[in-house]
């Protein structure tokens, strides 16, 4: 079975509704969530995700297009990486 893993990181001001609107932009599209982790610093939100695109309605760079979008309508900043340009960028 292939995966098509993608790493989404959204970081900004802590609102209400962050999670529930970046999942329902994934699960609209089809895009499975394998792993997440997020947190809160003082008032700062920073979350993590590992999706996989396999089964996605749209190609990777509509995705990162369309999330980064969905970041800009919440004041949050939403990044996508193909997960092995991220594992080549964090190699040490």
């Amino acid at each position: 079975m292939k995966v098509d893993r993608t790493i989404i990181t959204v970081v900004g001001k802590d609102t209400v509704g962050i999670i529930a609107k970046v999942c329902t932009y994934l699960a609209d599209n089809r895009i499975n969530v394998l792993d997440i982790s997020q947190t809160i610093v003082q008032e700062f939100f920073n979350m993590m995700m590992i999706v996989d695109l396999k089964d996605s309605l749209k190609p990777f760079d509509q995705c990162a297009k369309e999330l980064e979008q969905v970041g800009e309508e919440i004041g949050v900043t939403i990044k996508c990486q193909r997960e092995e340009i991220f594992q080549k960028m964090h190699r040490i």
